[in-house]
């Protein structure tokens, strides 16, 4: 898939290169692709923003970003001399035509000392507003006109819902193919995310079980410390449902959900992706009230330090209606996962950051042990953790030391740290990677985007027309509104949470 990526040549310009998203991702994943000799022979990256920059305080900026976010640490002198070579800065205004003309001139001049045609990707890490304007203008410069050689990374939120993202879908089909937009959502760079699909259909153990038949519900979580810190202005016009389930978590449902693939090739993969998110059933009134829940977080004490709700946050409206968390209930329609549920919840300022995937199997059909043997029984659960700990474990039921029989659960566990002495990769290097090779298996396709905005669009109408009275209904440091929990007692189960650290 690599194979020929050291021989092609090619032009990252990056909109926003001055912002947080370079500073923090994106320079210091091309410059980890750089160190382990991932990145061309020939390439250059060029930042363009308002701000006045020389060549040299652009890489200055670059660097001190890399030196504090980079896994790899701080750079080494060696290797920071020769990539600092491939580091450039175009002061410009993205409204102005003139600013595109100065690209073109320099992607040929860059193509002639080159003796080759370089692969040329618009990366737009900047606010939402700007997607139309940039792309327009790459039109009218023509920069986008080589199909196989052009190409443009866009970053969430794509739309504010499905109206929107439609009109940018229109918009962006209208200059470039599909084939040369990348959506980017950085959830599907993470190692144990790709590692989902590796595990289900390498495995042929799992396949059998992998259906109604032996599955009883499954649980996505991902929970965050954190609250919205700085982000209020942009947080108070989206909150957890459009953040996060309609990208992030629905990305990693379709993961567990989807059949499995003919091949490895993109659309095939994408197509059976859109395949779960059409089976998902549609959401009534009444739905909404019996299988959502949002919640709003109040004031708190976070590792012993007191933090404001989520309503004196910087930016945010005093009385704001907007949801920090979110819990759904989704049922899929098809053969495979007819009656099965899967829960979903998001929320921040949460008593733990995690990103968890919980498969309940179903209860053994006869039990032959008596009540004092197996007092602390727990059906089989597979647990695909995404962070902070990378691993997947099987939790079943064993016999423990000693002369009586009495049986308890023990783990049999994957984890990245134990198995391999590898870094694993950040997931905007993954992603990166993907986009210089032309490879859109972990984007986003368009008509995925928009299905997903259609299934949510009755949630976020209900919640944006009914102001919620119970606001705030949740404190920091807490698992959420009690009414969550309700939400999955009602059908007998409870949120699964990870121990910290392992530890039970």
């Amino acid at each position: 898939m690599y194979a020929n990526l050291k021989s092609q040549p090619v032009i990252f310009i990056i909109f926003g290169g001055t912002g947080d998203l370079n500073a923090r991702k994106l320079a210091p994943a091309l410059y980890n692709l750089f160190i382990d000799g991932w990145m061309p022979d020939q390439f250059a990256i060029i930042g363009t923003g308002r701000t006045p920059l020389s060549d040299q305080q652009f890489a200055e900026k670059i660097q001190d970003g890399i030196n504090k976010y980079s896994r790899s640490g701080k750079v080494k002198k060696d290797k920071w001399d020769e990539f600092y070579k491939h580091l450039f800065y175009q002061s410009a205004d993205a409204k102005d035509s003139k600013t595109y003309k100065e690209f073109g001139t320099r992607i040929d001049k860059l193509n002639t000392e080159w003796k080759a045609e370089a692969n040329v990707i618009f990366y737009l890490a900047v606010s939402p507003e700007y997607f139309p304007i940039i792309a327009g203008n790459l039109s009218k410069s023509k920069l986008a006109d080589d199909t196989k050689k052009s190409r443009i990374v866009i970053e969430k939120p794509f739309g504010h819902d499905l109206e929107t993202s439609r009109s940018l879908n229109k918009l962006l089909s209208g200059i470039f193919n599909e084939c040369q937009i990348y959506r980017i959502d950085h959830y599907l760079g993470k190692e144990t995310v790709q590692n989902i699909m590796a595990f289900r259909f390498a495995n042929a153990l799992l396949e059998p079980i992998w259906n109604r038949n032996y599955i009883e519900h499954v649980q996505i979580s991902v929970t965050e410390q954190l609250g919205v810190e700085e982000r209020g202005d942009y947080y108070d016009k989206s909150g957890a449902l459009r953040d996060m389930i309609q990208n992030h978590l629905l990305q990693l449902l379709c993961l567990v959900a989807m059949e499995s693939p003919n091949n490895f090739n993109a659309d095939e993969v994408r197509n059976r992706k859109v395949d779960v998110l059409n089976a998902m059933r549609k959401f009534g009134p009444e739905d909404v009230r019996l299988s959502t829940v949002r919640g709003q977080y109040s004031d708190g004490w976070m590792e012993g330090k007191e933090v404001p709700g989520y309503r004196k946050e910087p930016k945010v409206d005093p009385e704001s209606n907007t949801e920090t968390f979110a819990a759904i209930k989704f049922f899929i329609d098809n053969w495979r996962w007819k009656g099965v549920p899967f829960y979903v919840r998001t929320g921040k300022r949460m008593h733990q950051s995690a990103s968890v995937i919980s498969i309940q199997f179903r209860d053994v059909p006869h039990q032959i042990f008596p009540a004092e043997v197996s007092e602390s029984w727990q059906q089989n659960r597979l647990v695909i953790s995404i962070q902070p700990e990378m691993s997947i474990r099987l939790q079943v039921q064993a016999k423990r030391p000693g002369l009586e029989m009495a049986l308890n659960t023990v783990d049999m566990v994957f984890d990245y740290k134990g198995t391999y002495t590898s870094q694993a990769p950040e997931a905007y290097e993954t992603l990166l990677l993907d986009t210089m090779a032309g490879d859109q298996t972990l984007f986003m396709r368009g008509d995925q985007v928009e299905v997903a905005w259609d299934l949510l669009m009755p949630i976020l109408t209900s919640w944006e027309g009914r102001k919620s009275l119970n606001f705030p209904n949740y404190s920091a440091d807490s698992w959420g509104p009690e009414l969550a929990e309700a939400l999955i007692a009602r059908d007998g189960f409870h949120w699964f949470t990870l121990p910290l650290n392992g530890k039970k």
